[in-house]
């Protein structure tokens, strides 16, 4: 099976991933523990994604998203960004509307 189909499927179940090094809970690395902060701040609703805990999605996903790093944030199937432009988004108060927008669409 490709691997792009299981990250695709995420991405269409879920209207907020966060790819990330471990958990909201227990994030293993700090840019991580930065976005899923300011995704929380924001107040989002997401699907975090433990990309330590699957070898292939981390080895598939730069390449599926042209994103070299994690964490990587996809709204609606799009990629957004890294743990910077998130941080930017959320200082702006855009995340929090682009987190509210996805939840008005969802209900």
């Amino acid at each position: 099976m490709d691997i792009n189909e299981p990250i695709k499927a995420l991405l269409a179940e879920h209207p907020i991933v966060l790819f990330m090094k471990g958990t909201p809970q227990f994030p293993m690395c700090g840019f991580s523990s930065r976005a899923a902060q300011a995704l929380t701040q924001a107040g989002a609703t997401f699907h975090a994604v433990n990309v330590l805990a699957d070898p292939q999605v981390r080895a598939a996903l730069p390449h599926f998203a042209n994103w070299p790093t994690f964490p990587q944030l996809f709204i609606n199937g799009e990629l957004i960004g890294g743990c910077d432009i998130i941080e930017e988004l959320m200082s702006s108060g855009e995340l929090a509307r682009m987190a509210s927008d996805v939840a008005g669409a969802a209900s």
